[in-house]
């Protein structure tokens, strides 16, 4: 089938996402102003490059094998503007890519908000300057502010899809065409399409998408090859059945294979108490619950029937670590949770830590020999 075919492609790539390890990880946000955590705590990531190279260094040196960046043009608000000072993610991924050995560099990209020429361009230049480490995170953007900055209207949910399937119908072209071409859609009009060179990543880099609607859900079964999943917290059994409906329906409706990724955050401690401790700090004590609020209603998750229980602990989780799966516990704890997620069907993980850089190093001290002999790194 195509889809076997494109899988065996990646596999014998260059890029890290497709090695056989069973639990691949990756950071997540590191490209913006206090990376994932929504806190006032002292030693959240300051952003500025030395901050983001030492975060992506320490995790080369760990074999991680992506670097996902959250694509963001505006903050919001509170005391900490959260996300809102940062670096644009093509320029981030080339300098990055330039400055690591080992793990897959993401570019996240808007589709309202870069032309599908520039963005095939850009993902091909950074493909050569990685030596074929390039993926493509496509988001069709919901935060209203910042698509109102580009003077466009935000567009309805379906119809940003839409646009994305043909915006990456072009690229994919580009990457690949031999000849030049014209394209005569309706979002998009191209005359005589050209791309030289192509990418190192034949015959094109790794695609992800973090849909989780139905008409994403469709796009990423359709077009991608990593699908980006949220987890149900308070239920692994519930996102093991997502994660299997995933791949039978991508093998079944179009004979591809997906990856599956989510995101996590880790607050590890010498003991439990003392991680459950540091995370009443940073989320109760010292988070900014205004930028939090206004995130979640900026994504419309404050409808009518949801609980104020939900409600906060939606905000609560956006605050811990921009909503992901928390880890919370001793080193042995945060293995034995990686272990879990992995058990449910996950290829990969892209997680965070509040105090990034001192964090992480932790990690890579502590925890990492024990992913190891757990067999899952």
């Amino acid at each position: 089938m195509a889809t076997d075919k494109r899988a065996d492609e990646l596999r014998q790539s260059s890029n890290p996402l497709y090695n056989d390890r069973k639990l691949k990880l990756g950071t997540f946000g590191s490209n913006l102003d206090r990376g994932c955590a929504i806190s006032t705590i002292d030693g959240v990531l300051e952003i500025n490059w030395p901050n983001t190279l030492t975060l992506a260094k320490l995790a080369d040196e760990m074999e991680f094998e992506a670097l996902v960046p959250v694509g963001r043009w505006k903050g919001f608000g509170g005391v900490t503007n959260f996300n809102g000072p940062g670096f644009e993610c093509f320029s981030w991924a080339a300098g990055i890519g330039a400055c690591t050995r080992n793990p897959a560099v993401f570019s996240t990209s808007h589709v309202l908000t870069v032309h599908p020429i520039m963005v095939a361009k850009q993902a091909t230049t950074i493909d050569h300057i990685s030596g074929g480490r390039f993926a493509l995170n496509v988001v069709t953007g919901w935060h209203r502010p910042e698509m109102e900055m580009f003077g466009a209207p935000l567009m309805a949910h379906d119809d940003r899809y839409e646009l994305a399937v043909e915006w990456l119908d072009i690229i994919k072209r580009l990457w690949t065409a031999e000849e030049e071409f014209d394209y005569d859609g309706r979002h998009f009009k191209i005359s005589k399409g050209y791309l030289e060179p192509k990418p190192l990543q034949k015959p094109f880099p790794p695609v992800m998408n973090a849909g989780n609607s139905e008409k994403g859900r469709d796009y990423a079964l359709r077009y991608c090859d990593v699908a980006f999943v949220n987890l149900n917290r308070g239920d692994l059994a519930t996102s093991q059945a997502v994660i299997a409906d995933y791949r039978q329906r991508a093998r079944k409706e179009f004979g591809r294979e997906l990856q599956i990724w989510s995101h996590a955050y880790i607050v590890q401690g010498e003991t439990e108490a003392e991680a459950k401790a540091y995370f009443d700090e940073y989320v109760h004590q010292k988070g900014d619950w205004q930028a939090a609020t206004n995130l979640v209603d900026t994504m419309g998750l404050n409808t009518e029937g949801v609980t104020p229980e939900r409600l906060q602990a939606m905000k609560m989780h956006f605050i811990g670590g921009w909503g992901g799966f928390p880890l919370i516990g001793t080193k042995e704890q945060i293995v034995d949770g990686l272990g879990k997620l992995s058990a449910i069907g996950l290829d990969g993980l892209a997680v965070s830590w509040a105090r990034y850089i001192e964090d992480m190093r932790t990690f890579q001290r502590e925890t990492l020999p024990l992913l190891k002999q757990a067999g899952l790194r």
